[in-house]
């Protein structure tokens, strides 16, 4: 009993982590703050606990109800298209003054809590990934083992965007240059740009 609660515990752990670490605007946008030292305990603290929700909601089974009402996903998918397009240009903006980084307190708690949030609730591959794709899986596990599965799955989320956000930080010192911070800006653009394309190619 105990080996299969540690193999399912396991598949929840590996399956979020590999949905979770591919780059995104959540991902991209945790590492902008982590490397700024920015408000990061609580970027990294909605953002974790957003995907908690989340997690639990696909285990639910809220994923087959979105799944059910394609209407639903599609205004997600326009809407996060938008603000990614948003983000995406004001990077790209951004890069044109590149600055050097002075870390500490550089933008509003409530500029960096409202981009996290939305980076996070109006973005359609989170509730595809972690919704839909984790719920789906967590659902082969049977009614106990999924949430042995969410829990693998919740572990992985905290742990990456604790180490992204905390990590980031030791890169501090690179970012001391404006030529560093000019190109993380124009790879941050060209993320969010290219999400809100391919999420506007399959809405359309």
């Amino acid at each position: 009993m105990t080996t299969t609660i540690l193999t399912t515990v396991l598949a929840g752990l590996v399956s979020g982590f590999s949905l979770i670490v591919a780059i995104g605007a959540q991902n991209a946008f945790v590492l902008r703050q982590g490397v700024a030292r920015d408000h990061i305990g609580v970027v990294v603290a909605i953002c974790a606990l957003s995907d908690l929700a989340l997690i639990v909601a696909g285990v639910v089974g809220v994923g087959a109800l979105v799944e059910s009402h394609p209407t639903v996903l599609r205004v997600f998918t326009l809407g996060g298209a938008a603000y990614l397009v948003w983000f995406g240009v004001r990077s790209l903006l951004a890069a044109r003054t590149p600055k050097a980084l002075v870390a500490g307190t550089a933008t509003a708690k409530g500029s960096a809590v409202l981009t996290a949030l939305a980076l996070t609730w109006l973005n359609p591959h989170v509730y595809l990934d972690t919704v839909l794709m984790l719920g789906n899986l967590s659902a082969s596990h049977g009614p106990t083992g999924r949430w042995w599965f969410g829990l693998g799955a919740g572990v992985a989320s905290v742990g990456w965007f604790t180490a992204l956000g905390y990590a980031a930080r030791l890169a501090s010192r690179w970012f001391a240059r404006p030529r560093t911070w000019q190109v993380l800006d124009i790879g941050i653009g060209v993320v969010m740009l290219t999400l809100a394309a391919f999420l506007l190619r399959g809405a359309v």
